[in-house]
Parts: C-alpha cells; sequence; structure tokens
C-alpha cells in the first residue's frame, strides 16, 4: 500500500469509535493466532501495510482502556518529574545549556492548578526531548512487539515528543516494518549502532523493553560522563532485576558499566498486570540524579575502556557486521 492511503487508513482507524472493551479479548485472541500462524514454518509475511497499521491502532486502543496504561504513565511521570527538574537545576553548565526545559500542563488543562502537571500527562514544554527505541521487535506478525510500538507511539503523544524526534532500530526490521514505520513518522536508523548512541548533549529517552545486557552496557559507555548521563532516561530492563539474576563476577566482568551505574541511579518498576504479563514484564524506568553520580569514586569514571564481549557466552545482542569483519582481518 502506498505510504498516504496507509497513512490515511491510520487516520480513520484513529477516528472509530472505541470498541466495547467486552470483544477485546476475542480480538487480541485472534490476533495473537494469527501471529502464531504467521510465524510457523512456511508460513507467509504480511504484506499489507494497511494491515499492520490496523493492528497498532487496535492495541492503541486496548491499551488505552487498560488500567495498565495509566499506572505505568504514572509511574514514567513520576520519573520524568524529578528527570525535568534536574535539567532545571542551576548546575553549572546543565541549567546553562537546558535553561528553557520546563514542567507544563498541556492544553485545555484549565482545571489544574498553574506550575502542575495532572499525573496523566508528563509534558516537557518548550525544549522538546528526543527519544530513541532499540529492539522493539517484528510487530507485522509479533502481538507483544505490536503492543511495545504501540505503548511507544502513546508515549510520544502523551510527552509532546513530535514523532520526528524519535528513532527507531531493529535489525530484524522488515522492509515492510520499515515502510510502516516511515508511514507513522518516526525515523528508521539504517545503521546497526548496538547501543553506541550518545545523547549529543540533548534530553533524551532510550526505550529498550527486552534487549540484551550489553545494549544496555554499551549505551552507558557512550555516555560515560555525569553531565551524559544526567539527560539520560532509560525505560527498559530492570537493573534491579539484572543485578539479582546476573552473578557478581559476571556483571562486573561483561557488563562492567552497568555493574558501576547501579549506586547511580533510579528505577521505578512498571506495574505488573496479567493481561500485560508478556509485554512489560521485568520493565522499569530509570534516570541518573546528578547528586548520585557525583558520589561514586574519581575511579569509577576514569575506567572507559569499550566494551567488546570477545569471551562473553550467550551475548543477547546482534552485532554490527561491519565491526565484527574488522575485528576478524
Amino acid at each position: 500500500m502506498e505510504a498516504p492511503a496507509a497513512l490515511e487508513a491510520w487516520q480513520a482507524a484513529s477516528r472509530r469509535r472505541r470498541r466495547s472493551a467486552a470483544t477485546r479479548p476475542r480480538r487480541r485472541e485472534a490476533a495473537a493466532a494469527a501471529a502464531a500462524a504467521a510465524r510457523a514454518p512456511g508460513a507467509q509475511p504480511e504484506v499489507d501495510g494497511g494491515v499492520v497499521l490496523r493492528r497498532i491502532q487496535e492495541a492503541r486502543e486496548d491499551l488505552l482502556i487498560s488500567d495498565f496504561w495509566s499506572s505505568a504513565l504514572g509511574t514514567i511521570n513520576r520519573c520524568l518529574r524529578k528527570y525535568l527538574e534536574q535539567l532545571k537545576a542551576p548546575v553549572g553548565p546543565l541549567s546553562e545549556a537546558l535553561g528553557n526545559v520546563h514542567l507544563d500542563s498541556s492544553p485545555g488543562e484549565s482545571d489544574v492548578a498553574p506550575g502542575s502537571v495532572p499525573e496523566e500527562t508528563p509534558v516537557t514544554g518548550s525544549r522538546r526531548l528526543k527519544c530513541v527505541c532499540y529492539g522493539v521487535g517484528n510487530f507485522a506478525t509479533c502481538v507483544i512487539a505490536r503492543d511495545q510500538l504501540a505503548f511507544l507511539l502513546l508515549f510520544l503523544e502523551k510527552c509532546q515528543i513530535p514523532r520526528s524526534h524519535c528513532w527507531v532500530y531493529d535489525p530484524l526490521f522488515s522492509q515492510l516494518e520499515i515502510a510502516v514505520l516511515g508511514t507513522l513518522g518516526v525515523v528508521v536508523l539504517t545503521e546497526n549502532e548496538e547501543g553506541k548512541r550518545s545523547v549529543y548533549g540533548e534530553p533524551t529517552v532510550f526505550y529498550m523493553l527486552h534487549c540484551g545486557t550489553a545494549l544496555y552496557n554499551n549505551l552507558l559507555w557512550r555516555n560515560w560522563s555525569i553531565d551524559a548521563l544526567s539527560k539520560m532516561v532509560i525505560v527498559g530492563n530492570s537493573f534491579r532485576g539484572l543485578e539479582e539474576r546476573l552473578l557478581t563476577r559476571i556483571l562486573q566482568k561483561h557488563y562492567p558499566y552497568v555493574a558501576k551505574i547501579l549506586k547511580g541511579r533510579e528505577e521505578l518498576a512498571f506495574p505488573q498486570t496479567s493481561q500485560y504479563t508478556d509485554v512489560f514484564n521485568d520493565t522499569s524506568v530509570h534516570w541518573f540524579p546528578v547528586q548520585k553520580l557525583t558520589q561514586l569514586s574519581t575511579d569509577t569514571w576514569a575506567f572507559r575502556e569499550e566494551p567488546d564481549y570477545q569471551d562473553c557466552e550467550g551475548l543477547e545482542i546482534i552485532r554490527n557486521k561491519t565491526d565484527e569483519a574488522s575485528a576478524t582481518d
């Protein structure tokens, strides 16, 4: 389907009256069955972008009427309040660069006291946040990936982040999925960065659900300074969970930046609901308070070696083929 026609189908779906909540479970079960069939041996992939867009819209509608969405949004908002207040704080160069970041109420919130933000509406004021999404998966055929993408789109909307300020990458994306993402207005990265992306001095939210530990370790390495980390929020795997699951020696040897940042971050866990158990389990919102970062030892910041994972077993990351080829030359 051509992009304009697909976008028209998306907009038409957005204008539809929401279906009764009683019909949702049956539609979700049908979608799950269709996804399972698509993953079966010999199955043909989706070929209609309009169908994929409609299913994303349906997933969005399901999220909006769920208890999970309101609870998760409240969790994100509590984190963003503290994070954005930190960006406003007079801490030398940080406030000079980001002095115009402020909390504000969205249009039409006339019943909200001046200067306050309702729990369900996190917004960012005149300085826009940026967003980077890694590893959302094959949303054309997988219900879990589609729910995660629908959540991302709602998050961008509620936080007033333009879709053109959201960069998305998964090495498994099909050409259909890349086309659909283009129709939705987000920017699809063409290179496997392995998570090694700098915030470039800009407040940035990284949306990284169910990604490998190496991806988080690489992201932290690329931004290994108080200034850069203080501008970052990560929505992804619980660092507390990583600490509990991995042996300390494994964490320190193979994922040293995750290990070192454990005492320099704050973490709020997503709510747990039966409806989205497999979609948002073990997910937390992380931010990095300047006060905690400055308390870390000088040796912590002096270590800046790039991760290589040469002898790391069970590495859950798809490597950049160019880098792998260079390493073997």
